[in-house]
Order: structure tokens, then C-alpha cells, then sequence
């Protein structure tokens, strides 16, 4: 057997390497930083995100404290505002509306979950799809379906840059993407279908109802889990020298913690790392890169709206 090293508590064999997505958000930043300031003449102001919380709910406050930490590092500007969880739909609704007539912001992000009385849709639909930043807009996902300019969803659009920073290809490769959601699973199969690098895998798109699981996975070049459940993925569920990049973010109780608890993802770490040539360790695989490709988002966004205010000068 290959030697071993440790990482994030857990032995894994020398021959696969992680994913590391700390390392290459910290370089997708640096490259922002730098065409931010190379291009200051272009912009009027700094790119600027306005962030939405409501309520108090902890891994949401991590979240949000995560961005606007990263748009200072990269001197981007943010705005952090705050709602008490029983504020009304109306009353948040016409705060997007402002946002969304504000020339002075260049992307809207509303942290989810919202608090159950608020429709979560209604609230998606109304920022202005030239600033939504996290790309869950339908015209966004629309684009996105039909291979048009838009903003990708961040948590794929941060798979899809973290393939292209360790340059793995993926041409040709079988990839299977264990869940279906808007926010994950439908979107990053579309990318990695598309006529890209990366990209142009043959996917299958799995979920709750996909009979045979076990048997699609093994056949598997490359997976995204990102289904929500703990260590599901496990060493029988794949063959050898699979990529594997786990988008979950579980909580489970360990007493050895202060917090009471430790972070796992999706896929058994352990059992499943020995096998894969690639895999994303958790945390630090794709969170980083969700809040990198955000920030790309909102660069994107402020280059929009430049471009925009040029136009109108010069008519």
C-alpha cells in the first residue's frame, strides 16, 4: 500500500491529491485584486456587493462574514444589511427594489435560508438579474441552459474553476452528479456538459427516486455529491482513480469539540480518499471556491454595469 498522510484527521493515500480549494480561491483572489486595480480607470468605484441577513441564524452569519471578509481582501466594497427574522416580505422586498435601483451596487446577495413566512422565490425573481450574483435568478438559469452570457450559480461556477486551477481534464469523462438541485446539482451538469474546458463530460444527474446508485457511481470518471447527507458516498460506490468533489457541508455532533460538533461532507473522507486520483476535503474544498466565484460574479457585474454607464456618456 502507498505511504499515508494526514489531512484533516484522516489518512489518505500519496497517490491521490486534494483538491485543495483554500489554494486556488487564494489565487483566483490575487487575480481579481490584480485586475481590479489594473483596471481602475475603467470602473468609477470599486465592484460593490450589498448583502441581505435575516435573522440570526449561525452558518448563516459565518457565510456572510466569510464574503464580506473576501471583498476586502480583493478591495471590493460590501454593504451588510441586516433584518430582524420576523421582517415582512414587503418590507424586504422593497429593500431589494432600492438595491436594485442603486447605481452604486453592482450585485444583490439574500443569504438563505429565509425565515419560513418569506417565499424564497419571490424574493430569487425580484433582484435584478444583472445583479444577482448568485445566479439562482430564472433569466440566470435560463442563460445558463442555453449556453448564453449570465451569472452561474457561485457554488458550481466554483466547481467548474477549481477543475480549470489543477487543470484536470475532463474531456470524455463519465461524470455523475448525486443530486438535483437549482442551487447545485442542475446547474454543474449543464457546465460540465457543455462545449468547454472543462467541461464536455457525458453526465448523469442523479437523485432520490434513481434506482441502481451504487452501480451509476461505480462507473463513474467523476462525481459531485452534493445531496445533503453525511458520508454517503461510500468506498463500494466508486471505482478506482475517480475524481470526486463533495459539495456538502454537514453538521454532526462530536463531543471531542468545543462546538459540539465537526463538519463532514458528503462522501466517507476515510474510506473513499484511497481510492480517487482527485477529491475535495471538507471544509475547505468547495466552500472557498463558492465565495471565489462570487466574487468573480460581482466583478463580472461591476464590468457590466461600467460598460453600461460608458454607453450612455458617449450617446
Amino acid at each position: 500500500m502507498a505511504h499515508l498522510q494526514r489531512f484533516a484527521g484522516a489518512s489518505v493515500s500519496l497517490r491521490m491529491q486534494l483538491l485543495d480549494g483554500r489554494i486556488a480561491s487564494q489565487a483566483i483572489q490575487q487575480q481579481l485584486a490584480e485586475q481590479w486595480q489594473s483596471q481602475r480607470n475603467l470602473f468609477r468605484r470599486p465592484p460593490h456587493l450589498a448583502c441581505i441577513l435575516v435573522g440570526h441564524h449561525p452558518p448563516s452569519e459565518t457565510y456572510v462574514a466569510s464574503k464580506i471578509k473576501a471583498c476586502a481582501q480583493v478591495g471590493f466594497q460590501s454593504s451588510l444589511i441586516r433584518f430582524p427574522e420576523t421582517i415582512s416580505a414587503h418590507e424586504l422586498l422593497k429593500k431589494i427594489h432600492e438595491l436594485n435601483a442603486d447605481a452604486g451596487v453592482d450585485g444583490i446577495l439574500v443569504q438563505l435560508p429565509l425565515p419560513a413566512h418569506i417565499n424564497e422565490q419571490q424574493v430569487i425573481e425580484a433582484i435584478d438579474p444583472d445583479k444577482d450574483v448568485d445566479g439562482f435568478h430564472p433569466v440566470n438559469m435560463g442563460r445558463l441552459a442555453n449556453g448564453l452570457p449570465g451569472f452561474v450559480p457561485a457554488t458550481p461556477k466554483g466547481i467548474m474553476l477549481l477543475l480549470a486551477h489543477y487543470r484536470i481534464p475532463t474531456r470524455g469523462l463519465h461524470a455523475v452528479v448525486i443530486g438535483r438541485s437549482h442551487i447545485v446539482g442542475t446547474p454543474v451538469s449543464l457546465l460540465l456538459s457543455r462545449n468547454a474546458e472543462p467541461g464536455n463530460c457525458t453526465v448523469t444527474l442523479c437523485h432520490s427516486q434513481t434506482r441502481n446508485l451504487p452501480e451509476l457511481t461505480r462507473q463513474a470518471d467523476l462525481i459531485v455529491a452534493a445531496l445533503g447527507r453525511p458520508a454517503f458516498l461510500k468506498a463500494d460506490m466508486v471505482k478506482e482513480g475517480v475524481i470526486v468533489v463533495d459539495v456538502g457541508i454537514n453538521r454532526v455532533p462530536d463531543t471531542s469539540k468545543k462546538s459540539g460538533f465537526r463538519l463532514v461532507g458528503d462522501v466517507d473522507f476515510e474510506q473513499v480518499a484511497p481510492r480517487c486520483s482527485y477529491i475535495t476535503p471538507v471544509p475547505g474544498g468547495v466552500g472557498p471556491m463558492t465565495i471565489a466565484a462570487l466574487l468573480s460574479n460581482t466583478y463580472q457585474a461591476a464590468q457590466l454595469h461600467a460598460e453600461r454607464a460608458r454607453s450612455r456618456v458617449s450617446s
